[in-house]
C-alpha cells in the first residue's frame, strides 16, 4: 500500500517524460525541414543569382508549388500504404493505387507548368534554365551527403 503512491508518481513522470520526447522529437523534425528548405531556397537562389526583389517575389511562389506537388506525393503514398498494409485487397482498390502512383509525375509536371508561367514574370529565361539546374544539382548534392554518412 505504500508503494502505490510512489508508483503512481514514478508513471506519472514517466508518462510526462515520454510525451515531452515525442513533442520534442515533431519540433526537432519541423525545425530541420524547414533548415532543408531553407538551405534549398539559398542554394537555389544562389545558383540562379536572383536578386533580392526576385527572391521576395519567387519564394513565396516557389515555396506554394513545393507545397502542392508533396500534397500529391503523399496522396499517393496514403494510397499505396493502405492497399499495402491490408491483408485483403480487391483489385479495384490495386488499380487506383497504381493508378495514382503512376499519375504523380504527370499531377507534377502540371503542377511546374501551371507555376513556370508565374516564374517566368519574375526571372529572366536564363535563370528559369538555371532554377531545373539547381534543383538536380540540389538533390544530387543532397543524395552524395547522405551516401557519405553511411
Amino acid at each position: 500500500m505504500k508503494r502505490l503512491p510512489i508508483i503512481a508518481i514514478a508513471l506519472t513522470l514517466l508518462c510526462s517524460s515520454l510525451y515531452a520526447t515525442a513533442k520534442d522529437k515533431t519540433h526537432n523534425r519541423s525545425q530541420w525541414t524547414q533548415e532543408m528548405l531553407d538551405y534549398k531556397h539559398d542554394f537555389i537562389a544562389e545558383q540562379t543569382e536572383m536578386t533580392q526583389a526576385q527572391r521576395e517575389k519567387f519564394m513565396p511562389l516557389y515555396e506554394a508549388m513545393e507545397k502542392e506537388i508533396f500534397a500529391v506525393n503523399r496522396t499517393a503514398r496514403e494510397q499505396a500504404r493502405k492497399v499495402s498494409g491490408s491483408p485483403k485487397v480487391s483489385d479495384q482498390e490495386y488499380a487506383n493505387a497504381a493508378r495514382a502512383m503512376s499519375q504523380v509525375k504527370v499531377k507534377e509536371g502540371e503542377i511546374e507548368g501551371r507555376y513556370f508561367e508565374k516564374f517566368s514574370k519574375i526571372l529572366s529565361k536564363k535563370q528559369l534554365f538555371q532554377l531545373k539546374q539547381a534543383e538536380i544539382k540540389f538533390t544530387r548534392q543532397m543524395i552524395s551527403k547522405g551516401k557519405k554518412k553511411q
